[in-house]
């Protein structure tokens, strides 16, 4: 099976086994799968990962136990919980301990052309759903996330910090709200997709942001964006923390104290609000789409999401062997990172 495969770099691997679902699982032919900025920095070394990378995806049941869900179209949740422990009793099933989570920690995850997952995390997909779209089901769904955790009125100015795939998405759920929203980035080309579609924007730099906000959504993955958010949030005020990075990061715990700031880390979210946004056209992502490359071309594939100027990249499965792609055992094993 052809994948990519992170060990010690980015590599593109033609030897790998298709997965074997094991009990209650499904086995999943990946059609399409997004790159996100948690695959790149896994590339830098988050989580200590080892294996198939990737976990935005929809593809189709091969096989699995309910008969109904073979030939449908899926996308899935990437926690794979056990089910057994206090965390899973209580419905925090995200945050079991015994969790894998898929192309990210313990589970092989999406970039290969099949993946096997547990048939508790599909969700089936409209036939009417373009396969683009449903690749930003996942990271939408994580978007969502911040409406569970931090009740968004439309008397709450609200900014959020970053133009990547994750800023832009977030920017446009936070709108569904009626917020006094903000969005603030470093990239014009990005900013103009919200433009277009009414949502204020500034850039980083302008010194013209004077505004301090109820709730600030740092999206920006870097570090210095948790800074840049204390420094926009009102005393009382909420930082909803959506960024992951290797680097570690130094808080003024003190300041937070004093100003009684609430830090909310915001992870995975709820699937069907996304995915009825996406059917009720409530949020653009196709705008969001850069580029598409085969799965064959995945090493180049992850050099162009590596460019500050890139938006979603997508990879596109195709059946083994692809035109031009060499025979087992004789892909390169350079690393592209």
């Amino acid at each position: 099976m052809l994948g990519i495969y992170f060990q010690g770099g980015v590599r593109l691997r033609d030897d790998l086994p298709e997965p074997e679902p094991g009990p209650g699982e499904a086995l999943i032919k990946v059609m399409a799968a997004g790159i996100c900025h948690t695959d790149l920095e896994i590339a830098r070394g988050y989580m200590h990962f080892q294996g198939i990378m990737g976990h935005e995806f929809v593809g189709v049941v091969e096989t699995a136990d309910d008969p109904d869900l073979v030939g449908k179209r899926v996308v899935g949740e990437i926690n794979c919980w056990c089910g057994l422990c206090p965390l899973c009793i209580d419905g925090k099933t995200n945050h079991c301990a015994q969790r894998t989570t898929l192309g990210i920690s313990g589970r092989d995850g999406v970039f290969a052309e099949y993946v096997a997952l547990p048939v508790a995390n599909l969700h089936v997909i409209p036939d009417t759903m373009p396969l683009y779209s449903a690749v930003f089901v996942e990271p939408l769904a994580a978007c969502f996330r911040i409406l569970e955790q931090v009740h968004i009125t439309p008397r709450l100015g609200v900014a959020v910090l970053g133009d990547g795939k994750l800023g832009l998405l977030a920017a446009q759920v936070l709108r569904l709200t009626g917020c006094r929203l903000l969005a603030i980035g470093r990239h014009p080309h990005k900013l103009k997709i919200l433009d277009r579609l009414g949502i204020r924007t500034a850039l980083e730099k302008d010194p013209d942001i004077k505004d301090s906000f109820d709730v600030v959504v740092e999206c920006t993955g870097k570090p210095e964006g948790f800074e840049l958010a204390r420094s926009l949030v009102e005393p009382g005020g909420t930082i909803v923390q959506k960024s992951t990075y290797v680097e570690s990061l130094n808080v003024d715990i003190s300041r937070l104290v004093v100003d009684e700031i609430k830090v909310v880390g915001s992870r995975c979210g709820p699937f069907e609000p996304a995915i009825r946004a996406l059917m009720r056209g409530l949020v653009d992502v196709q705008e969001l789409i850069d580029r598409r490359f085969p799965l064959e071309m995945g090493l180049q594939a992850f050099e162009y999401a590596m460019r500050d100027e890139s938006l979603k990249v997508i990879l596109e499965m195709r059946t083994y062997p692809a035109e031009g792609l060499r025979r087992p055992g004789e892909l390169e094993e350079e690393p592209v990172i």
